[in-house]
């Protein structure tokens, strides 16, 4: 049933007719049917399409958003840090759910209720680019084709310590962390799979920028991904990444430095200047230094590829900037 439902239209996801059945919305032959259900030539089936509840249960709210792309069936937002994607534990107004529905209301009976048109998300203070889906034949085509991994993401971090290889790919599966539920962590039972993929882009001594393609899309996967790599995204208060630089040669999240002429006292000398470094980058980033900086993909309904860029934003900016300046200076 729910196989032949999903391919006789384009405008409702299969997720979608699932939950629809299980509610008692289809019938075959006027009888209730079930998703399992084998359908026969003559059968008469009916769908009953009831209103969104997220139509009922979310108030529009005139939110600003920076839009960078907007046609008959998607959306593309360029979201700042600290914007809430969808309602949550705690979180009732103020999203940018609420936001969507102020200035397109139609995308009210889009996707899943509570988070109307939302593809995919991202954290609370991550930034950057995301797509919505305006139309539900949209949002179908949309979460399949991040099913398929034909939708790429791109990000850029800045992260602590230096990654001793060039490029690389982290797998590992997600959880929640068995010591803290609030948490998730590589874990090795139970998880899901999930896969990023890591490239270096500069060197700061103690610090890196990278950027990163997720080929799956866990709950916090670059941030929990990095922090189990040993190389935490820099103001991440969640996974590590307000301590700061350890120490050169102190473990897997740097490369090791041999100490020069001068021995113990240059070495001492370098610490210092890290951790002085860590105190003046922290205090311009608030939150972990995480930007969505591109999206490509295929448009749900021309097929026309598309690309799109984000700017890094001025926290981010400010905070590579002392970077640089600290590698420009010399690190010790």
């Amino acid at each position: 049933m729910d196989r032949f439902l999903a391919a006789a239209q384009t405008d409702l996801s299969r997720s979608r007719l699932q939950l629809l059945i299980r509610d008692g919305h289809v019938s075959v032959n006027g009888r209730a049917a079930r998703a399992s259900m084998r359908l026969r030539d003559g059968d008469r089936v009916e769908v009953e399409i009831p209103p969104a509840a997220a139509a009922v249960t979310l108030e529009p709210e005139d939110l600003p958003l920076a839009v960078v792309h907007e046609d008959d069936h998607l959306v593309v937002i360029d979201k700042p840090a600290g914007l809430v994607v969808h309602p949550g534990a705690g979180v009732r107004r103020g999203t940018l759910v609420h936001a969507l529905l102020h200035r397109w209301p139609e995308i009210a009976g889009v996707g899943g209720a509570g988070r109307p048109g939302i593809v995919h998300r991202l954290d609370k203070d991550t930034s950057g680019l995301m797509v919505v889906a305006r139309s539900e034949r949209a949002y179908r085509v949309l979460v399949e084709a991040l099913r398929a991994r034909t939708v790429k993401r791109t990000y850029g971090a800045l992260v602590w310590g230096e990654p001793r290889e060039e490029r690389g790919a982290i797998e590992g599966a997600i959880g929640r962390d068995p010591h803290d539920r609030q948490r998730m962590a590589v874990v090795a039972r139970g998880g899901k799979p999930a896969r990023t993929r890591w490239e270096v882009k500069e060197r700061f001594g103690g610090a890196a920028r990278l950027e990163l393609g997720l080929d799956t899309g866990r709950t916090h996967q670059i941030r929990v991904h990095l922090a189990h790599l040993g190389h935490p995204v820099i103001g991440d208060p969640r996974y590590g990444g307000r301590s700061g630089p350890r120490p050169a040669g102190a473990g897997p999240r740097t490369r090791r430095a041999e100490p020069g002429p001068g021995g113990v006292k240059k070495s001492l000398s370098a610490r210092e200047a890290q951790r002085s470094l860590a105190v003046e980058v922290l205090k311009c980033l608030p939150r972990q230094a995480l930007h969505a900086s591109e999206l490509e993909l295929s448009h749900p309904v021309t097929g026309k590829s598309m690309t799109f860029e984000s700017p890094w934003p001025e926290d981010l900016t400010q905070a590579l900037a002392l970077l640089r300046g600290f590698r420009a200076h010399g690190r010790d």
